[in-house]
């Protein structure tokens, strides 16, 4: 009797010793981050069969026990690869935000300073210092352009490089779980299958962690490993063994950075849509949904701005007389072939309508009878048997070689407008203020007719007659005959007061009534230095809807600067709350799993209770067994 209740006493010392060395351990990790609290669970010993009945023998450690909820931490989980993801897009688009929203150094200013520039000249086109103010502020309009594009495409190269950054923590991640499920394994296996709560631990963490970065499924298996998945169901950790990404260049796009996984067979380019969540997903949505475009629609801007103005200044006419030429210099669209086509097609694009240009891109491609145009923005796909094909304001050509099968090449048409534009004239009495033409009267008419100053049609090439002299005579009130090069010379033309009359490239209007043998003349413009006609038609330009077809310079601009800005903010709003629900699901978790230490103390003294009560049954065991010593 006395050994088995000496053996019931060294049973609960040594439960109690466990549960007070376990009690340490949880006080001493209070605060390492993603420890979760360790219990001790206790089961009777199989009782002793008498025929008195069954005597206990005592208890014994079934297992030390993590309190781990996996509901609560796949919460904590999905709610932090969501704030990854939304706070690494806020950050980045705060940038662009900043840049556009900025009041002295945004493009409005310049904008507005240009046109202001051109109306101020044109109310005074012979000053010479009017005309160089011109220039400056066209200087300062391409030089905002151009600044805000080399921002934007900074920071593109800037997202490459944290993408690369991001892949290289990710790598690290997986390595390390890898090699602790190895260690979890082992040592669960050496211990009759009793958990290693401290590994177990530490791969959550590191899971944790890389969740942070890629959004991820964790799959935990029978042996103690977690396999590890990520985007449409790559595999990032399959027990022991490791996959990770790799980064390489588009073969499209050379500038641009993509993800690869690296497989067993070899190095596959993932698509940016399997990434939804994490610090990547957040780097690449931002690239693909805010970046491109905003680079791209800043580019339309100039290049409409570029195109209509330079179409505008053709029709006119320089201090000296000769006609006026592009004031603005501007690239076209860009074209990528993909490095791994095989035919030796060359594509070329131009710009034909940029009222018509989207700020999408586009991927065209050949798959060896026809070709495909996607709009990368929808995903509208058009077919062609051949080209050239004119689609969305772009022409496309094929200038040499033969396409195959597979080939792809990337169209760009308005990325690279910002960053090219430039003022293309040198000097000041270039600026074409004046109208080529100018229209006069006979002084011998006797009749109420009068002639408007007359305008130049557009768009540029003007008509090779266009300053050739035309004269309308009038036969009477109701017809007209005309004489000059270029005209046909066609009489008895009807007259319709206030209406058109149209030839070699120029409109007029005659208003009044004409007498028999009352002469106009439209002819070129000799005496041109104080016309303003061309500039009045230029500063008209900075309300005209040309942007988009719909959409004024200043309105497109305003236009974008308000989209990033709404973005910005619905950004900021959803990743406070985001980080918000974050704080919730760690603090719901930790209500279970983390330590608290007055419940630990609590602890303490009941395992200690049982320490020295285990102890006293001991100490009256040692008595008995002396009493029946010493009846023998």
């Amino acid at each position: 009797m006395a050994i088995g209740i000496l053996n019931a006493g060294l049973s609960g010392l040594g439960a109690a010793q466990i549960g007070l060395s376990t009690t340490g351990h949880n006080i001493a990790n209070v605060s390492v981050p993603g420890f979760n609290r360790q219990q001790v669970v206790q089961s009777t010993q199989t009782a002793l069969a008498t025929g008195a009945g069954f005597i206990g023998q005592g208890t014994q450690v079934s297992t030390v026990r993590r309190l781990y909820n996996a509901f609560l931490d796949h919460q904590v989980l999905a709610a932090q690869a969501d704030s990854s993801h939304l706070s690494a897009y806020y950050s980045q688009i705060q940038q662009i935000d900043n840049m556009l929203g900025d009041a002295s150094s945004g493009l409005s200013p310049v904008l507005q300073g240009f046109f202001s520039a051109l109306q101020s000249a044109a109310n005074n086109p012979a000053d010479s210092t009017s005309r160089q103010a011109v220039m400056n502020a066209g200087d300062s309009l391409a030089a905002g352009f151009n600044a805000m594009d080399q921002n934007l495409a900074r920071m593109g190269d800037a997202i490459n490089g944290q993408i690369k950054s991001s892949i290289a923590s990710v790598n690290s991640h997986v390595q390390q779980i890898a090699q602790l499920n190895q260690k979890i394994v082992l040592a669960q296996s050496s211990a009759s299958g009793q958990p290693a709560n401290d590994l177990l631990d530490q791969r959550d963490t590191l899971i944790a962690d890389l969740n942070k970065d890629v959004k991820v499924t964790v799959l935990p298996q029978s042996d103690g490993a977690s396999n590890i998945f990520v985007g449409n169901g790559q595999a990032l950790v399959m027990g022991s063994t490791a996959y990770g990404f790799s980064t390489l260049n588009s073969p499209i796009d050379p500038g641009r950075v993509e993800i690869g996984y690296a497989s067993p067979g070899g190095t596959i380019p993932l698509p940016e849509s399997g990434f939804q969540g994490g610090n990547l997903g957040g780097l690449l949505a931002f690239r693909s949904q805010t970046l491109d475009p905003a680079r791209n629609t800043l580019g339309r801007v100039a290049m409409t701005l570029a195109d209509t103005f330079n179409q505008q200044h053709q029709l006119g006419q320089d201090i000296n007389g000769a006609a006026g030429g592009s004031f603005f210099n501007i690239s076209g669209p860009q074209v990528n072939a993909s490095a791994k086509n095989t035919g030796n097609a060359a594509i070329t694009a131009s710009l034909s309508n940029t009222s018509a240009l989207t700020v999408s891109d586009y991927r065209l491609g050949f798959n060896g009878t026809v070709y495909m145009l996607t709009r990368l923005s929808d995903g509208n796909q058009q077919t062609f048997a051949s080209l050239p094909q004119t689609v969305d304001g772009v022409t496309l050509t094929l200038a040499s070689g033969a396409a195959s099968a597979g080939d792809e090449f990337l169209i760009r048409p308005t990325v690279a407008g910002a960053g090219s534009i430039s003022v293309a004239i040198t000097s000041a009495e270039r600026l074409a203020m004046a109208a080529p033409i100018r229209a006069t009267q006979g002084n011998a008419n006797t009749g109420s007719g009068s002639i408007s100053a007359g305008v130049v049609n557009g768009p540029p090439p003007a008509n090779a007659n266009l300053q050739q002299p035309v004269t309308l005579t009038f036969s009477g009130s109701g017809s007209f005959n005309v004489s000059g090069t270029g005209t046909g010379n066609p009489s008895g033309v009807a007259y319709v007061a206030g209406g058109n009359i149209s030839y070699n490239g120029w409109a007029v209007q005659i208003s009044g009534t004409p007498a028999a043998g009352d002469t106009f003349t439209i002819g070129p413009n000799t005496v041109g230095v104080a016309d303003n006609r061309n500039a009045l038609l230029l500063a008209g330009l900075q309300t005209a809807s040309v942007v988009g077809g719909n959409m004024s310079y200043q309105s497109a601009y305003g236009n974008l600067v308000g989209t990033i800005g709404n973005k910005t903010h619905e950004l900021e709003v959803t990743s406070t709350a985001q980080a918000a629900l974050v704080d919730q699901s760690t603090a719901a978790r930790e209500s279970f799993s983390g330590v608290n230490l007055d419940e630990e103390a609590a602890q303490l003294m009941r395992y200690q209770q049982a320490y020295q009560a285990s102890a006293k049954v001991m100490a009256m065991a040692g008595k008995l067994f002396d009493s029946i010593l010493q009846l023998g």
